[in-house]
């Protein structure tokens, strides 16, 4: 078997990777590969970042509803 070579990831790819985990569609290969290759600050930060977005997000959307309610 091939072992793909090790370089960093790129941030497209850690945020690619963070949504597909988040989603619970991340593929074994590609668990592996994060865990073995990727750094775990990278995650972490955009993981974070993902959910103050989420969490913006909803507030907005809430916002909006409440105040057309109105």
């Amino acid at each position: 078997p091939s072992k793909e070579p090790e370089k960093p990831h790129r941030l497209r790819e850690v945020i690619s990777s963070v949504a597909a985990a988040a989603l619970g569609v991340q593929s074994e290969r590609q668990r592996r590969r994060d865990f073995q290759q990727g750094s775990p600050k990278q995650f972490i930060a955009v993981a974070i970042a993902a959910t103050l977005l989420f969490i913006l997000a909803v507030y907005l959307v809430v916002r909006v509803v409440v105040s057309a309610a109105a």
